[in-house]
């Protein structure tokens, strides 16, 4: 473990003599393995040790063992120790995300946060006018995460189940920025066999074994299940071609800029030029395009690329409405991506007064000619003329119906039972509500009623932030 730890930090280039590592210890298996190792390398490393840890404010009890442990095993391998306490609940309201992503956003805030301080501690007399002379010579602060092998399989599969491109598909990288990975060549296994052999304990966190979120249900059912049936070597065989991908990956992104930079310098892009290039390469263009016209890429899946592709063969005119209040038109040849209160345009209105509205974010704008809307999972248009009454975001209750495309009605608990959901899971499915009409079973599908038609003239975009239909 420790040779090939540090054979894959020098591979990776991850630290230099006198840097500072500050290590995000959960108390669990992987992070304590990752502490351990990089105490036992740092004098190989010339490096500083100092471990991060955050309280959730979730898990009672648990969670309290969790924040003592891991400052009791700071103590006797002599690491500074900083603990931060946080409402991860309160945060998932405000930040109007799950608990999960608030949790994952808030640590990584204080890594950053502390690293800071730590490189101010190391060279405190850096000024604006000698940064450029002191940043080169300075220490630097790197944040070491305990992703492994088998957190890096999950991603890819669960970028691949999601629909991602080669980007979701190449994994987590080695490095990013100030965060480095030094177990990312380690599966979990073998990070708890070497913890054994140093008579080193750690944490269970029992939420892990709790199969109710994807991740978690990738990682205790599924891959064991590869594991077993198929190859004893999945998960490294996984994380292999993560690695070939990444590298695939970054050429494209090479190629994608080359070719914007010389056909797209004003964030149009000429149709014609980027209809004569390969399709994995228009993919990556318009990703590109995506992010010079500052359109967050979170959710975006190929479904969204396809149909901004299929209008370089389209007329003038011809837009596709995308998620977080963009679009993409071909206009006179150039294919362009931008938000839709751009000028010209009636800037999208938020709608007030909805319940349970943190988990939505809507929009109106004008339904205009030509409009086409790609299949998306947690967004969805409909006809806003049609709506009169207030809309409510809320679990099932009795009398709830949705309109087939046939025009007749057919009761929620029927739709339910003939979709075989299952009774325990009927109960958490998000419903966006017209008093007892159903607009959209979140995660499903809409109400044929408020389907936008050729004589809508106002559209309702409507994105889900809860991650998933049961909330």
């Amino acid at each position: 473990m420790q040779k090939q730890t540090e054979i894959y930090m020098k591979q990776n280039h991850m630290t230099r003599p006198g840097d500072g590592v500050l290590v995000g210890l959960s108390g669990g298996a992987d992070s304590v393995g990752l502490l351990l190792v990089l105490w036992k390398l740092r004098e190989t490393f010339q490096i500083s040790l100092r471990a991060l840890h955050v309280h959730h404010g979730l898990r009672g009890a648990e969670a309290d063992r969790d924040a003592a442990f891991s400052r009791m095993l700071c103590e006797r391998l002599e690491v500074p120790f900083y603990e931060f306490r946080i409402d991860a609940a309160k945060e998932a309201l405000d930040r109007k995300c799950s608990v999960e992503e608030a949790g994952r956003q808030a640590r990584y805030r204080l890594y950053e946060e502390t690293a800071l301080a730590w490189e101010e501690e190391m060279c405190p007399d850096l000024t604006s006018e000698n940064a450029g002379e002191k940043e080169a010579a300075a220490a630097r602060v790197h944040i070491a995460t305990a992703h492994h092998a088998d957190d890096n399989a999950e991603t890819v599969l669960f970028n691949l189940f999601r629909g991602s491109g080669l980007t979701g598909l190449s994994g987590i990288a080695p490095v990013r920025g100030r965060i480095i990975r030094p177990l990312l060549w380690a599966q979990r296994s073998e990070i708890q066999t070497w913890l054994r052999q140093q008579g080193q304990d750690w944490v269970e966190d029992s939420t892990n074994q709790e199969s109710e979120y994807s991740r978690n249900w990738l990682r205790n059912e599924l891959l064991p299940a590869v594991e077993e049936r198929l190859n004893a070597q999945a998960v490294r065989h996984i994380d292999q071609a993560g690695r070939r991908i990444r590298q695939a990956d970054a050429y494209l992104e090479e190629v994608a800029e080359e070719w914007l930079q010389k056909h797209a310098p004003d964030g149009k892009a000429d149709a014609g030029a980027l209809a004569e290039q390969a399709e994995i390469v228009q993919g990556y263009i318009v990703r590109r395009l995506f992010l010079k016209s500052k359109m967050p890429l979170r959710d975006v899946t190929e479904t969204h690329v396809q149909a901004v592709r299929e209008l370089l063969h389209q007329g003038t005119g011809k837009s596709i409405s995308l998620p977080h209040g963009f679009r993409a038109v071909n206009i006179y040849g150039f294919l362009e991506v931008r938000p839709l209160s751009h000028p010209g345009e009636r800037k999208g209105v938020l709608l007030p007064g909805i319940q349970n509205g943190n988990l939505l974010q809507m929009h109106t704008f004008p339904c205009e000619k030509g409009d086409e809307f790609p299949k998306n999972q947690y967004t969805k248009w409909f006809d806003y003329d049609k709506i009169k009454g207030t809309l409510s975001l809320r679990h099932r209750q009795p009398g709830d119906y949705l309109t087939l495309p046939s025009g007749g009605r057919k009761m929620l608990k029927s739709w339910m039972i003939d979709e075989k959901i299952p009774r325990q899971e009927r109960e958490e499915i998000w419903l966006l509500a017209e008093e007892k009409h159903i607009l959209w079973i979140v995660g499903h599908r809409i109400s044929a009623y408020y389907k936008i038609t050729e004589q809508t003239k106002t559209i309702l975009e409507v994105e889900f932030n809860g991650g998933k239909s049961s909330g």
